[in-house]
């Protein structure tokens, strides 16, 4: 059932009779769902597969369906896929009987289907010619041109590991990067043609560490894509997908325990908007969480804001024409609380929203027109990104403030919650100390292990590290109209399958070799050792070692040998890898 709000407060959940046992599933859609898709299956979640029967699923307009069970890999549920889709507009009942302990008892959902508006395909903006020192180019890595940046204050902490960034915009391609402490290039992946990267960042998939993040095309303001998991060689493990004929969007992809994901969905349908004085032919973009089962693509729980948040909740101006979406909810975080229940936040409506994962109702909002606890002195904030619960409770908020400007400044702050008075009360606040900055979109904040909090500054393309106190330990920033939605920092150590990359050249009648070496990704290299000879066989080490010195490592070699190679070197002189030889081109002669 849908959550009522009234004057601010939430209105509790019916209660059942004490004599009957509450449901141990989780059936989604949820009941009172107003916008289903046509293609949804009927998940059930919290029990095992074997005590679901008698599953019965029954459209007002096309009568029963019939379907097949399929079990989560994780045990804990399993989706009935009905053999044909629901019709638009049509309502939709389904009940099944959970046996529990020798116990039996009938289980229920209803939901109506919507008509879904088709996202219209949006042409990638064309690339501005590249302005001197904005693109970093590569003689071995000629394929590659990630965004240069500019680091004005050093990582006084490198041991808390790397940034993370997916850079967007600009001359410069873009795609998911990893940066060292000082701001070398670690690793670039260039996405597809007018496509773009979000998200990046470490996480735990069935007991091992993991690269993740999101890659698709963007319309609507919103993302169309998947995500991708990598392994700690930058192979593909996993591609997840949104479920019910939907698509990921590309604001959040987490990961929880047993392989389970959780991310965000943007699903625009028709729905009449005359209560908010907006046109009856409307356009809404609803906002969808998903959690999905990795191995095997089903969704196990899937909540909808339309239906339990009213519409006046929204802060964004409601279209009058037929036909023209409405961003009113603009979902950007969901986070997983310690309890499995979910934290949503939703920019356009100011507030956040504790979701309960037993049943789909919300226990309690946190900011906007509605909200259930009273705000302190600067708790109050304003199209925000990227909300999270701290392992004490506290709430932390990216506060734009900004598009349209409510403030001067964005910031990251913390917020306590009072459960009992239902007061909510400013702890701390993170402004950037050097310069007054306003984020009018995306934005992120980190805590770290020594209690540095890393502010990736969104649409302005900055990034910044404040201590305890305030102060700068890390600064850097992206070339204009560079920007990158999160930034995150931690450690990362990678070897990448494929072998060292070098280019060579010599020039006519001189007496060295210039070598370009390079090893996208690794994380290991601390020198190269040029191997040159007469033939590919016959290769013997050329000079001393040389330090690597960042991405790429650019050798003089006292050799005119005909094959030239290079092996990458870690700590104590152990060999990580050998790249292929090469045959030096001839230098280009200088005008």
């Amino acid at each position: 059932m849908a959550v009522a709000l009234l004057a601010g407060v939430l209105c509790p959940p019916a209660t059942q009779a004490a004599s009957t046992p509450p449901p141990t599933v989780t059936i989604s859609p949820l009941p009172g769902t107003p916008d289903a898709t046509p293609s949804t299956q009927i998940s059930f979640l919290g029990v095992a597969p074997s005590a679901l029967s008698q599953i019965e699923v029954r459209g007002s307009h096309t009568g029963n369906h019939s379907g097949r069970l399929e079990a989560y890999s994780t045990g804990t549920g399993a989706s009935y896929l009905p053999t044909h889709p629901f019709s638009v507009g049509e309502h939709v009942t389904v009940t099944a009987l959970e046996t529990a302990n020798g116990t039996h008892q009938k289980i229920s959902t209803s939901f109506t289907i919507a008509r879904q508006y088709p996202v219209p395909y949006e042409a990638p903006s064309k690339k501005p010619a590249a302005t001197p020192g904005a693109v970093l180019s590569f003689l071995s890595q000629p394929q590659l041109h990630p965004p240069a940046v500019t680091v004005t204050t050093p990582a006084t902490d490198p041991a808390l590991g790397d940034l993370f960034v997916s850079p967007k915009g600009g001359a410069a391609e873009n795609g998911p990067m990893i940066l060292g402490p000082t701001g070398q290039l670690i690793w670039f992946s260039p996405a597809p043609s007018g496509e773009e990267s979000s998200d990046l960042q470490v996480q735990q998939y069935l007991g091992q560490t993991v690269l993740t993040y999101w890659q698709g095309r963007v319309a609507l303001n919103h993302g169309i894509g998947e995500a991708v998991i990598d392994n700690t060689s930058y192979q593909p493990i996993a591609t997840v997908h949104a479920g019910n004929g939907l698509s990921m969007d590309l604001h959040d992809f987490e990961l929880g325990a047993n392989g389970v994901a959780y991310f965000t969905v943007y699903d625009p349908v028709y729905t009449n908007l005359s209560s908010v004085g907006g046109s009856a032919d409307g356009v809404i973009e609803d906002c969808v969480v998903q959690e999905v089962d990795v191995r095997t693509g089903l969704v196990m729980f899937e909540w909808h804001a339309l239906g339990h948040v009213p519409l006046a909740a929204s802060h964004w101006p409601v279209p009058h024409s037929a036909g023209t979406d409405w961003d009113w909810f603009h979902i950007n975080t969901v986070f997983i609380e310690p309890n499995q229940n979910l934290l949503v936040n939703s920019r356009n409506t100011w507030a956040l929203y504790e979701i309960d994962h037993a049943n789909g109702r919300i226990n309690w909002s946190l900011g906007g027109r509605y909200s259930s606890f009273e705000l302190g002195p600067g708790v109050r904030f304003a199209w925000q990104h990227d909300a999270t619960m701290l392992p004490d409770g506290t709430i932390q908020i990216f506060d734009n403030e900004d598009d349209p400007k409510v403030e001067d400044r964005s910031r990251g702050i913390d917020i306590a919650l009072n459960y009992k008075s239902l007061t909510a009360t400013l702890v701390h606040q993170y402004v950037n100390p050097s310069q007054s900055v306003l984020a009018d979109s995306q934005g992120d904040v980190q805590q770290l292990p020594d209690g540095d909090h890393l502010l990736g500054w969104g649409a302005v393309g900055l990034v910044s590290e404040l201590s305890p106190t305030g102060a700068l330990t890390f600064e850097m920033s992206f070339p204009r109209d560079v920007t990158s939605y999160r930034a995150y920092r931690f450690p990362w150590t990678a070897t990448p399958p494929a072998p060292p990359a070098i280019a060579a050249t010599q020039a006519s009648g001189g007496s060295t070799t210039q070598v370009a070496a390079s090893w996208n990704g690794a994380t290991g290299v601390v020198s190269w050792q040029v191997f040159a000879g007469a033939s590919a066989s016959t290769l013997t080490p050329v000079g001393a070692l040389v330090p690597s010195s960042g991405f790429e490592t650019t050798i003089t070699a006292a050799t005119t040998e005909p094959y030239v190679a290079v092996q990458a070197l870690g700590a104590g002189g152990v060999v990580l890898a050998t790249s292929a030889t090469v045959t030096p081109t001839a230098a280009r002669r200088q005008a």
